[in-house]
């Protein structure tokens, strides 16, 4: 009975759509944070790796110059017990010099041996990164001076007040290490009775466990030159940033094209909602409802609208304007019926079916009474677009006729499984539609079943009864007077009467009380003048 239709379109469906779309924007957020973090990874294991060489480099540095020391010590310390004891117990010609170079015959002191070491090593030390100073501050006459830096003078001085133990210092770049070890050279039984018989030493008084100076074992090293000793975890890190930024590249493809699809579905969607009633695009869309050809059995309500001598008017106004006419007329319907819950089901050309409790139901009850102040509201919305259409120019506006039945129905997706309506079938659709054919124009007639739960919101009266095929008892119709003011105060505003002759639409709580006097006059001299004419066609006849 019901044909294939157009769902007008209603607020709020194109705002869901548009969030649908809006959802495109958490791929983009979630990329950034992936970025981010993928920065913060990649950048973080290089700034590691500097930090575990600079360690290493340090720990390597302390180890050598520990091991420089020993070597130096060891050294000395031979040359002073193989060469120097060997040669001073032998009462031959060879003798123990500090000026060993200008007395033939003669071997250097264990400190002159330091002292030339210590400028052999130097000279080594610009291209091994080490080095070797044996000095003190209180040199002999007939040697030059040596200089101090800061880190050395406190270390002499510090030695000297211990009289043992080591100091390190550490120092250097971002990019090279530098550490430092100084010992104490000790006065020793014959180092004390050489200094204070030398008539060049500049002090005499030496006594056994003096500091006479220091030994400074310096050692370098570039971070650069133990890079490579990590070249595979290097090559690693090529890899995994050659394949994080691919996998980035990837992410940045994939997002676009799901923000495109996701725009692309959001826009699809909002076409589709002009197409369904938002009750029905929204269980379809949150999966409530399958897109698979089923029905159910429900108690509905079903509200039936047509448009009063629609085919008159089409042969009255041009095609153009009868639609634009059409379109708003059923615009506005639609926005009542969305209002009040109705699910917007079909627009057969100027009819209009509605239908409560499917897919979502307030029971029976309650979707009754929705239905018929939804009914009201939908008179009362004519009414105003009436007023609106006369002020531009149109002779005959609409009136429509409703009828509302309560019954059980098969409501669901009908078709197949390449195309399918949802709608409802069964007599009690049917007896919906014969009560808007027996409404009088503006009028709402009802069947008891609906009468019944809304008994107490309406002033209405039983008609004659009816036979319909298809409905084995008789039925009792029921036409609406009009709302029940105290139970819906707000539909009793507007008064509207459009008939041969009659032109009325009053809206009470539009008028003010500085009008209302003069309204109340008009109305009044109205009344008059018609029921005067209706006296004078009674004496006539």
């Amino acid at each position: 009975m019901f044909d294939s239709y157009r769902l007008a379109s209603v607020p709020g469906l194109e705002t869901g759509a548009q969030g649908t779309g809006g959802t495109a924007t958490r791929p983009r957020s979630s990329l950034a944070v992936s970025l981010i973090l993928l920065v913060l990874v990649l950048a973080g294991l290089p700034v590691a790796v500097w930090l575990d060489l600079r360690d290493i480099s340090e720990t390597t540095l302390r180890s050598q110059v520990d091991a420089l020391s020993a070597v130096i010590d060891d050294v000395r310390g031979y040359y002073a017990q193989n060469v120097v004891a060997r040669v001073s117990a032998h009462h031959g010609q060879v003798t123990v010099s500090a000026n060993y170079q200008q007395t033939p015959g003669a071997i250097p002191l264990p400190a002159t041996l330091s002292l030339e070491l210590g400028s052999a090593l130097h000279g080594l030390g610009a291209t091994r990164n080490m080095g070797y100073r044996f000095f003190s501050d209180l040199p002999f006459a007939n040697r030059a001076p040596h200089v101090f830096d800061d880190f050395e003078r406190a270390a002499l001085e510090t030695l000297r007040a211990k009289r043992e133990g080591t100091v390190y210092d550490i120092s250097g770049s971002i990019l090279d290490r530098r550490m430092r070890l100084i010992t104490p050279v000790i006065m020793s039984a014959g180092c004390v009775e050489c200094h204070n018989s030398d008539p060049a030493s500049p002090k005499r008084d030496w006594k056994i466990g003096d500091v006479r100076g220091i030994e400074e074992f310096t050692v370098g090293q570039h971070l650069g030159a133990n890079i490579f000793a990590f070249k595979y975890l290097m090559l690693y890190f090529v890899f995994a940033t050659i394949v994080g930024v691919s996998f980035v590249g990837f992410l940045r493809h994939q997002a676009t094209i799901i923000s495109r699809t996701n725009a692309f579905l959001a826009g699809v969607a909002g076409k589709l909602s002009k197409y369904l009633s938002p009750q029905h695009f929204r269980s379809i869309f949150s999966g409530e409802k399958d897109a698979v050809v089923s029905t159910e059995r429900k108690k509905l309500t079903i509200f039936f609208s047509d448009v009063v001598n629609f085919t008159a008017a089409t042969e009255r106004m041009q095609p153009e304007e009868l639609t634009a006419l059409l379109n708003e007329y059923l615009t506005e319907m639609a926005q009542v019926a969305a209002e009040y819950g109705g699910t917007v089901n079909k627009f057969i050309g100027d009819a209009m079916l509605v239908f409560f409790g499917d897919p979502h139901s307030k029971g029976t009850v309650e979707d009754a009474r929705a239905c018929v102040r939804m009914a009201f509201a939908m008179q009362n919305r004519l009414s105003t677009l009436n007023v609106s259409w006369r002020g531009r120019g149109i002779e005959e506006p609409f009136r429509c006729r409703i009828g509302i039945n309560t019954g059980y129905c098969n409501v669901g997706n009908f078709g197949s499984d390449e195309r399918m309506d949802y709608t409802i079938i069964g007599a009690e659709a049917n007896l919906a539609a014969r009560l808007q054919s027996i409404a009088k124009p503006g009028g709402i007639v009802m069947s008891y079943e609906t009468f019944a739960h809304v008994s107490d919101l309406v002033h209405a009266r039983a008609l004659e009864p009816m036979t319909l095929k298809g409905i084995p008892r008789p039925v009792v119709p029921y036409e609406i007077d009009g709302p029940n003011e105290a139970h819906s105060p707000n539909e009793t505003s507007v008064v509207s009467l459009h008939v041969p002759g009659v032109d009325l639409f009053l809206d009470t709580g539009a008028v003010d009380a500085m009008n209302a006097a003069q309204a109340i006059d008009s109305l009044e001299a109205a009344l008059a003048r018609l029921r005067k004419a209706r006296t004078d066609r009674s004496i006539a006849t």
